[in-house]
């Protein structure tokens, strides 16, 4: 496979690197991408040196594959060029997530959608995947009738900037400012822009990624996303009511079998996902899983996941993975 990463100095695009080459991918040529002003500069791969080339040239050599993560106005523009090149493009901006034509993908729970005609793949947003992950053989089972969420979510699904000032203003250092207020000894109720609805984006992103994934529209769902000064992965309380009376065993032996969840949940040793434990790993972590006594049907439970692995990178990797076995490229 020739494998083309857009985005390859970035955050994201970093992770990417990582997770292909722990994962083994099948990479017969590599193709390092990024803007302009990145254009020459020497990244190493598997001990061999690669130099980062621009976008036109990646497309003229034409990749099998190539996985994106940087930004939705790259996207917009240069996912067509290199699909009309006969590339196929896994995206992880939020570019085509809601666009009716384009799949969201992720792997474990609807990866069997694909075709070979799929030539733009959109990646869910973080928040949404981790959260999909510890729902899906819940919801196939009892059916999901309303969803609550509130996310507790790392800088680090801000970028480096956000990173840079969280650092800065530990060392009582002035900088350049990823929010509109101070992140450290702080929690922001702000996660991306507000909407017209009073909602910002990543919220409204819980809400309608949530719904095409599991091709639902009769989940009800309302979601605040919050900003904390973390760096290991995002967390997130989740209120889930269903359709039918669900059995609580049933619920952790549900979650236990799922591939790609790990339960860590024993309040008598305090145990249960934290980001610190999460970071740096694939899995999805579900604990103080509790029936929710105020409501008929309804549960609780708390979900933590490395936002820049299973959330972004690992869950890209992963599609090309499947497409690589299904023989779709």
């Amino acid at each position: 496979m020739k494998i083309a990463v857009v985005g390859a100095t970035g955050m994201v695009g970093n992770i990417m690197l990582k997770v292909l080459k722990e994962r083994n991918f099948p990479i017969s040529e590599l193709l390092l991408v990024a803007s302009e002003k990145s254009v020459g500069k020497k990244i190493s791969f598997k001990g061999k040196d690669h130099f980062v080339i621009g976008l036109q040239e990646a497309v003229d050599q034409k990749p099998d594959i190539a996985v994106f993560s940087a930004g939705g106005e790259t996207s917009t523009i240069w996912s067509p060029k290199f699909a009309a090149a006969g590339t196929t493009v896994i995206d992880n901006s939020s570019a085509w997530r809601m666009d009716p034509s384009k799949k969201l993908i992720v792997p474990e729970i609807n990866a069997g959608e694909l075709t070979e005609e799929d030539k733009i793949i959109a990646n869910p947003n973080c928040s949404t995947i981790q959260m999909v992950m510890a729902l899906a053989p819940l919801h196939k089972k009892y059916k999901i009738k309303r969803l609550v969420i509130s996310t507790y979510q790392s800088i680090t699904g801000t970028g480096i900037k956000a990173v840079q000032q969280l650092e800065n203003e530990y060392q009582g250092k002035k900088g350049e400012m990823a929010y509109p207020y101070p992140i450290h000894r702080n929690a922001l109720p702000h996660c991306d822009v507000f909407e017209e609805n009073g909602y910002t984006k990543e919220e409204m992103k819980l809400v309608r990624e949530t719904q095409k994934i599991f091709n639902d529209k009769t989940i009800a769902i309302t979601a605040t996303a919050v900003r904390i000064p973390v760096v290991g992965g995002h967390s997130e309380s989740i209120n889930i009511e269903f359709e039918k009376e669900y059995d609580l065993e049933d619920i952790r032996k549900l979650l236990h079998q799922t591939p790609g969840v790990t339960v860590k949940d024993n309040v008598d040793t305090n145990t249960y996902p934290m980001p610190i434990y999460a970071e740096g790993k694939d899995d999805v972590f579900v604990g103080r899983i509790r029936r929710d006594e105020s409501k008929a049907n309804s549960l609780n439970m708390w979900v933590v996941s490395d936002n820049l692995r299973k959330g972004a990178a690992t869950n890209t990797i992963q599609i090309a993975e499947y497409l690589v076995a299904n023989k779709l490229v």
